[in-house]
């Protein structure tokens, strides 16, 4: 039994009956709707009254454009649903995740190695105010994933690091800060990505953790969140074996099933374990760590009946409500499940006040007002200056005079990436220092340099090496390790002895992996144009680097910090 008039709901008597009321005279076809969290509709495609009333979604989830579009869509869908839609965007990193005019605030990583709770509410806020402009009323944030395997493609700099109490303040600071917007946070990725190296956009991941380990880590800080309230939590393709196992010691390796399908570690572990009553939304059901696990039909009633309540996202969405009302006729899904799931997804929506007036208008301008402010304050609190063995810093004109820059990444290859390219920013910005740079051209090499020139002649064309790596997490990639162009490796620094060579990471603070021989890193861990312009201010001295790892940048390696320096006879190493 839910009980309404408690946490995370505490709605009133009249409300709790205004709950039942409204659901005794849902049709079976609207109770279906309200399971599916369906992918946002383009106006342009589809005819938007025609979508709500047939299919009569539960929740909808967009992705970035315009900010008048976005808007005018959202108004037209909540006009004409009899009862409001969740409207999501996944706000991680600021107002960017919903309207393409809005603020790329910062990675998480990047607030992380600030160390300052304060940067993580504005950053909940300035993207909850962007995305409330536009009628977004739900964030899939914050991530309470710990990076614990530096390997892993997809947590990386989406989380707030390896440290526990560290996720966990940052966390609630920018819940606070969605909450003072009126949007509604979704914590993620229950049981907790970022202990293997895989994406569960590619294939179910493994929290291997035991229960002890992860009721230490993963399990606190749910537990925090679940006594703090929280409403909705999101579901992830990820196992958690150990837990299966304590909890259902019967079950087979072979009967073992990912959080968003398994009834011991949703209704066993999340809810009867953990106390969590709330909302509990799966990830996204198009992932291969999903749909490779059973076939569609049956695994979507797998997922209501494990104690989940919405599904999101569709294949095909006419298969997928027939998958349901299959299941209702046969039995295999009750319709007394089927109003559990309802019920909270309504009383969700009744503790956030949807049910008001609809007071978006369709002609409205969506006013986004920029908040730079923000990102530049973070950006001079985080950068990190991992090591700098031989002294490098701070360059200068006068001592480096002529800059080759050789950018690696910056393509907008892979899932829902963050930024643009940081190149033209970086050459921008050292320019106007007074610096000549040239860019090594991948496209156009010099084939005479890369077979036959020796050190005298590169000196001859630059004084300092600047290595840019903006290889940006991303769905349904494999790695973010450092790529060498396969010829000769010919954009790599074979020359980093003998000519001064900087390395800068915007994205992936993990880099050191694979040139541990480097003898100055950094890592700034986002790639917008706030943090480029910080990043060289404080390469050229005009800054201190004051941010702090919230990761090991050495993965586990200590002697990353120690290799090949120029220095290392006379000083024993």
């Amino acid at each position: 039994m839910i009980e309404l008039n408690k946490s995370p709901y505490n709605l009133t008597e009249l409300q709790i009956q205004s709950i039942k009321t409204l659901i005794d005279n849902m049709s079976i076809e609207a109770k279906i709707g309200q399971l599916f969290f369906v992918i946002g509709q383009d106006d342009e495609v589809t005819d938007l009254d025609a979508f709500i009333r047939k299919y009569q979604p539960g929740g909808m989830m967009y992705r970035p454009d315009k900010a008048d579009k976005i808007k005018r869509q959202i108004a037209k869908i909540q006009h004409v649903s009899d009862i409001p839609l969740f409207m999501a965007a996944n706000l991680e990193s600021g107002g960017n995740g919903i309207v393409s005019e809005g603020t790329w605030v910062g990675n998480p990583l990047q607030i992380a190695a600030t160390d300052d709770t304060e940067l993580a509410f504005q950053l909940g806020r300035v993207a909850g105010e962007q995305a409330n402009q536009v009628g977004v009323n739900m964030a899939f944030a914050p991530i309470i994933d710990l990076d614990l395997n530096f390997r892993n493609p997809i947590t990386n700099t989406r989380t707030y690091g390896s440290d526990v109490n560290r996720v966990q303040q940052m966390a609630k600071a920018q819940i606070n800060g969605f909450c003072s917007e009126q949007v509604y946070p979704v914590i993620k990725h229950f049981p907790g990505d970022g202990v293997d190296e895989r994406d569960q956009h590619l294939v179910s991941s493994v929290n291997s953790l035991s229960a002890d380990e992860w009721m230490a880590s993963y399990g606190k800080l749910y537990s925090h969140f679940i006594e703090k309230g929280v409403g909705c939590i999101m579901v992830g393709h990820i196992y958690q074996p150990a837990w299966e196992r304590q909890l259902a010691p019967e079950l087979s390796t072979e009967e073992l099933r990912p959080a968003s399908v398994s009834k011991v570690l949703i209704n066993g572990l999340l809810r009867d374990k953990l106390g969590f009553q709330g909302l509990a939304i799966t990830d996204a059901t198009a992932m291969l760590g999903y749909t490779t696990i059973m076939p569609r039909k049956q695994l979507l009633v797998e997922t209501i009946n494990a104690g989940i309540d919405m599904i999101l996202f569709n294949k095909n969405i006419d298969e997928d409500y027939q998958a349901i009302r299959d299941a209702l006729s046969q039995g295999t899904l009750t319709q007394t499940r089927l109003d559990e799931a309802v019920t909270r997804i309504v009383a969700t929506k009744m503790a956030q006040g949807l049910f008001g007036d609809k007071s978006l208008q369709f002609n409205d301008d969506a006013v986004i007002m920029p908040h730079p402010d923000v990102p530049r304050k973070i950006a001079q609190k985080s950068i990190t200056l991992v090591k700098d063995r031989d002294c490098l810093l701070p360059i200068t004109p006068q001592k480096y005079p002529r800059i080759r820059l050789v950018v690696l990444g910056d393509s907008d290859d892979g899932g829902f990436k963050e930024g643009g390219q940081v190149g033209p920013l970086f050459v921008e910005a050292l320019e106007k220092a007074g610096f000549q740079v040239t860019c090594l051209q991948p496209n156009q090499l010099d084939f005479h340099e890369i077979f036959e020139e020796g050190v005298a002649d590169l000196k001859a064309k630059f004084d300092l090496a600047l290595y840019v790596a903006n290889i940006e997490t991303a769905s349904n990639q494999t790695t973010t390790r450092l790529q060498w162009i396969p010829l000769m490796a010919a954009n790599a620094p074979w020359f980093e002895k003998e000519i001064s060579t900087v390395f800068v990471s915007t994205a992936n603070p993990y880099h050191l992996f694979d040139v541990p021989y480097m003898s100055t890193f950094i890592n700034a861990y986002t790639g917008n144009p706030e943090t480029v312009q910080a990043t060289v201010r404080k390469m050229i001295g005009q800054e201190d680097f004051t941010g702090i790892n919230p990761v090991d940048p050495f993965c586990g390696y200590g002697d990353l910090s120690l290799q090949h320096g120029k220095k290392s006879e006379e000083e024993g190493f």
